[in-house]
Formats: C-alpha cells, sequence, structure tokens
C-alpha cells in the first residue's frame, strides 16, 4: 500500500514538474523590486497564486496533449495510466481556482491580472500552443507574472502606479521570453535561421535595455 501511495506521488510530481518550481517565484520578486516594493504579505500570495496558475498549466499541458503523448511519450503519467486524464483536468481546475483565490487576498488589482495570466495559460495550452500565436502566449504569461508581483505587492490605489512602473520590465520579459520560446519551436522543426538570428537581436537589445536602465536612473 505504501509503494502504491509513493508510486502514485511520484507520478503527480512528474505530471506537475515539481522539480522546476524553483524557477516560478522570480517573477512575482522581480515586479515587487520593479514597482520599489517592499516584499510582504501581498508578495507571498502573489508567489503562491503564481506556484498554482504555474502547476494548473501543467496538468492542463499534459490532459491536451493526452493523445499525442500516447505516440511520442507513453511513459507520461496519463497515457502510462498512471494517472486518469479527468483527475489531471480536475487538478488543473483546482489548483487555478487556488491560484484565483490567492491573488484576491492580495487586493482587486492582482486578481485581476492573475484572471488575465489563468486565461492565458488555459488559452495557450487549449488552443494556442502549436499556432503562430502561442510565443505570444507565452511572452504574454511572464509578463502578467511579473506584473502580478508588482500589483500584489502595492495595496491600494498604489496597485495602478506599481503596474506602470513595473511594465517596462514585464515588456523585456515577455521580448525575452517571445524570442526563447520562438528559437525553441524553429529548432523543433527546422527552417531558416531568420529565427534564430532575429531572437538573438531581440535578446541582445533586452540585455543592453536591462544595462541602460540602472544608469539612466542613477543619473536621474
Amino acid at each position: 500500500m505504501t509503494g502504491r501511495r509513493n508510486g502514485r506521488g511520484r507520478a503527480w510530481a512528474e505530471l506537475l514538474r515539481v522539480s522546476a518550481l524553483f524557477s516560478v517565484p522570480g517573477d512575482a520578486l522581480v515586479g515587487a523590486a520593479a514597482a520599489g516594493a517592499r516584499p510582504g504579505r501581498g508578495t507571498l500570495c502573489a508567489l503562491g497564486a503564481s506556484l498554482c496558475l504555474y502547476e494548473a498549466g501543467m496538468a492542463l499541458n499534459d490532459w491536451a496533449d493526452r493523445a499525442e503523448d500516447a505516440v511520442e511519450r507513453p511513459h507520461r503519467p496519463l497515457p502510462s495510466g498512471r494517472i486518469a486524464p479527468g483527475a489531471a483536468l480536475a487538478a488543473s481546475a483546482a489548483l487555478t481556482a487556488a491560484g484565483l483565490a490567492l491573488a484576491s487576498r492580495a487586493g482587486r488589482p492582482a486578481l485581476a491580472v492573475a484572471t488575465a495570466l489563468a486565461g492565458t495559460v488555459w488559452a495557450y495550452d487549449l488552443g494556442l500552443k502549436r499556432t503562430p500565436a502561442g510565443p505570444g502566449a507565452m511572452a504574454t504569461a511572464r509578463a502578467l507574472d511579473l506584473l502580478l508581483g508588482a500589483t500584489a505587492s502595492t495595496r491600494g490605489r498604489g496597485s495602478t502606479r506599481a503596474a506602470l512602473d513595473a511594465l517596462p520590465s514585464a515588456a523585456l520579459l515577455g521580448a525575452h521570453t517571445y524570442a526563447v520560446t520562438a528559437v525553441s519551436r524553429h529548432e523543433t522543426r527546422g527552417g531558416s535561421t531568420r529565427t534564430p538570428l532575429a531572437a538573438l537581436a531581440v535578446t541582445l537589445a533586452v540585455a543592453a535595455a536591462r544595462a541602460g536602465r540602472p544608469a539612466r536612473e542613477a543619473s536621474a
């Protein structure tokens, strides 16, 4: 019985890609810093919301890809039968609800951003992932994740100003994410070198913008 529970736990950890969770909190923390806010209770709510929505996306991704995985990745939790597709979909819905509930504890602006983020995650996994809009949806999700940290870290009327202050950082993160996602799609499909070269140009532009920003702030 214990072995069965351990095996089920490992299957869920694989489905939710728990090993990648440490990469998630950075967006919210950067958002708080970009807004000039000291991390506090609202930031913790944003971190929790971000983690829940990330895990919701992981479960939903495998649910949406279950037919393809049955052919190409039969070892994954759903096609191997270790987790039922309905359970994965229910987990995604529950995690989405939990993420929105946590965001609501940080105020209405944070809930609005989290709702937009959740909508983007579901739209990406259920339809946009394999379309030309895929990289844009991924970039939007990362930018919204950063803005969630900014708005959650500043309560009340300050949330609007926080979002505006964090917008340049969110745009830079989105541009970088778009470039990386476009390159990853290019690598799996092959084709022209224009996409990697364009992505390199975007990445260099993002780096230059980030390097120049502290200098501008110091001279202000």
